[in-house]
């Protein structure tokens, strides 16, 4: 990796999957991941969600090729630190690690519109909401089947049913009709 000829970073482990990553994690001292959005098994969303919770206050720098507003919402919403495209510069890079290590927060300009919807609620109706809840939100606000979300967000469906439930039950609707309705009109959609 060309970040191990950057003075001041040293690479002490690489996995090519989520679950590797994680044992990693629990073997070496990280200061920062940087992992792909899309590996086979535990994805990269998912292993920022791990970090989140087991690690918390480790930051987690996605890269991706993909340019995709669900994928970033995800990702934001799983706790990452920051999200940038893999065809970023080494110096742009080498930049957002430190700015990650500083406590800082590093969305790349070409995706930072999905950012912006995913960590401003537009509605105070939303704030009771958690990160992962206003990303599921989003999609059911656009008419997304539950199926459809979980594959959008690479999560279980009976994990995205659990957080459309807490969506029904804390913004008081009836159904998922009434449910689709209420965030259409809080998120400006």
């Amino acid at each position: 990796m060309l970040l191990a000829t950057v003075g001041g970073i040293e690479i002490v482990a690489q996995a090519s999957d989520g679950e590797m990553a994680l044992a990693a994690l629990a073997d070496e001292d990280v200061d920062v991941v940087l992992t792909d959005a899309r590996m086979p098994g535990m994805d990269g969303v998912e292993l920022t969600f791990q970090c989140a919770s087991l690690y918390p206050g480790l930051p987690v720098l996605i890269l991706t090729t993909f340019d995709d507003d669900a994928l970033v919402q995800a990702a934001l919403a799983a706790g990452a630190s920051g999200f940038l495209l893999k065809d970023t510069s080494v110096e742009g890079l080498t930049a957002a690690v430190r700015a990650v290590l500083d406590g800082g927060m590093v969305i790349d300009p070409r995706v930072a519109k999905a950012a912006m919807r995913t960590m401003n609620a537009r509605d105070e109706s939303l704030a009771i909401l958690t990160r992962s809840e206003r990303v599921v939100a989003e999609l059911v606000a656009r008419g997304l089947t539950n199926s459809e979300i979980a594959e959008t967000l690479v999560l279980a469906e009976g994990t995205v049913k659990n957080h459309v439930s807490a969506l029904l039950r804390k913004l008081d609707a009836r159904d998922r009709t009434a449910l689709a309705l209420t965030l259409h009109k809080a998120l400006g959609n």
